[in-house]
């Protein structure tokens, strides 16, 4: 999965993950359709692994909402307070996160946490009043949504070693940053400046391309493409947790129906935040310098670099 001596080191629970599926895949063809199959068969893996927290998290709301009795006498909203911080402490428990990624998780909390307090208070959205683990209208498993976005990223970065080419200034990105947050403030009061704050991410991160590791070869990805994808994974996930009536928006108080599509480009803007917060932690890296054929060490699979698209694999384990 991952160079453990990186910036950004698999946790031991997932170096020995990592050791056991490479066992089993490195017999796996390495050309040819099973070849490629199993490239996306361990992107598929590696995602979900990623996104274990948000995945637990959306599953809990998913259950709590068919499953949960309407008459209980602890409040649905506060079962979910209790069952986010149990997974949060499962996460560092079981080593699927670091401590030091933790303070960014909790970054997120604090971050998503306030403006769900202010968007509440205007009306962009509504929880059920129920539950005493609550700030005001919010309550408390709000924060851990964001949370999970955070989570998801700062085990992307490991899990694929992320490089990336011609990343922005991280000065230039965390103003851009702070104009897109605070934008989600004030365009209930002043000018709505979303559209000109996407150009200007399509501006400062248009030049910038991420490097990914599956298996055996590294992939090339326009950063915008990337910010774009995952933001269209949230908005099917704001579905679900809005079916589960986890929050509702004003729309969907007379019956239920699809967030709007609009709503991507808010999920858009996030994720530059999101970005900008958790290279606090791991400042992006630059892909490694390639190295001639004959000084690369045939027992490390995923050691090559090469041309736009994919490198060539070099010898398997």
């Amino acid at each position: 999965m991952h160079n453990p001596s990186g910036p950004a080191a698999l946790t031991t629970a997932e170096r020995a993950i990592d050791a056991r599926f490479r066992a089993v895949l490195a017999r796996l063809p390495r050309r040819g359709p099973a070849g490629w199959l199993t490239e996306f068969a361990v992107f598929g893996f590696k995602q979900a692994w990623a996104c274990v927290f948000g995945g637990a998290m959306l599953a809990v709301i998913f259950a709590a909402h068919l499953w949960y009795p309407g008459d209980a006498a602890f409040a649905r909203n506060d079962f979910l307070t209790l069952a986010a911080v149990a997974i949060q402490i499962a996460m560092v428990a079981g080593r699927l996160e670091t401590l030091r990624e933790l303070r960014v998780v909790v970054l997120f909390h604090l971050v998503g946490t306030a403006m769900e307090l202010f968007k509440t208070e205007v009306g962009s959205w509504s929880y059920a009043p129920e539950g005493v683990l609550r700030i005001g209208a919010v309550p408390l498993f709000s924060g851990f949504m964001y949370a999970a976005v955070g989570s998801y990223l700062v085990r992307v970065y490991r899990l694929f070693d992320l490089r990336f080419t011609r990343y922005p200034r991280r000065w230039v990105t965390a103003v851009l940053a702070a104009a897109i947050y605070a934008n989600f403030f004030t365009n209930h009061y002043l000018f709505d400046v979303r559209w000109l704050l996407i150009a200007a991410v399509a501006l400062v991160f248009g030049r910038c391309v991420m490097q990914f590791r599956i298996f055996r070869f590294r992939w090339r990805m326009p950063l915008l493409l990337a910010f774009l994808l995952v933001a269209f994974f949230i908005w099917l996930a704001e579905n679900i947790a809005t079916w589960s009536n986890a929050w509702l928006y004003p729309s969907q108080l007379g019956g239920w129906h699809l967030v709007s599509p609009a709503k991507l480009a808010s999920w858009f803007l996030l994720m530059i935040i999101s970005v900008v917060l958790v290279t606090w932690i791991s400042p992006p890296q630059p892909p490694d310098e390639p190295q001639p054929a004959t000084a690369r060490d045939p027992g490390l699979a995923d050691a090559a670099t090469g041309p736009a698209t994919v490198t060539r694999p070099a010898p398997g384990r």
